[in-house]
């Protein structure tokens, strides 16, 4: 991943106020390898580099953790609510957690596409459809940034959207469009 490109992503992500909330509080509940991303980070780097107000587009912010200790429904459930009451309005409703360590166990009926088991959160990111928004960060203890990238941050800054080479879904073109209705700046690579 480039130097440069972590640097300006970082400035992003600090100037987005509600981004840096969410990671503030998020840091908090200590949640095991939590990140923050999909539009959560890719959204204010679309809108800082294509000129529009930080939160344009945002409808949640995509928090995964990773517990494979207990992957049951009413586990997750019970972080949901404790993630809901920690955040004050409009983010209670907002912030959208997951624990990656299940995921397998109801993507494929939602759909319709095989999803092997994670071994963790940042494996979730080397899943997502396109390679510009397999970005993830995390607020550290002292303030730093984590950040996460498999297929690093040049299709991102390039405002390219490329279907993931690891993943073979019909998903791509869903998501293409739907990013092109908000930024039609971007350009769509194919294959």
């Amino acid at each position: 991943m480039s130097g440069d490109l972590k640097c300006r992503l970082e400035d992003i992500v600090r100037a987005t106020p509600s981004v840096m909330h969410v990671m503030t509080v998020a840091r908090e509940l200590d949640l095991p390898e939590w990140l923050i991303f999909s539009g959560a980070i890719y959204q204010p780097v679309l809108n800082h580099l294509t000129g529009r107000e930080a939160d344009y587009g945002i409808k949640d912010y995509d928090l995964g953790y990773f517990d494979p200790s207990d992957t049951s429904y009413e586990a997750e459930d019970e972080v949901i609510q404790r993630v809901a009451q920690t955040f004050a309005p409009p983010f209670s409703e907002m912030v959208e957690v997951r624990n990656q360590a299940r995921v397998h166990l109801w993507f494929e009926d939602k759909f319709r596409e095989p999803y092997a088991p994670l071994a963790s959160s940042e494996e979730a990111l080397s899943r997502f459809t396109t390679t510009a928004f397999s970005v993830g960060v995390r607020l550290e203890a002292d303030d730093g940034l984590t950040i996460l990238a498999p297929f690093g941050l040049e299709d991102l800054f390039a405002l390219r959207l490329r279907p993931n080479p690891n993943r073979r879904t019909t998903g791509f073109g869903r998501t293409a469009e739907s990013a092109m209705r908000r930024w039609p700046e971007l350009r769509v690579i194919a294959g």
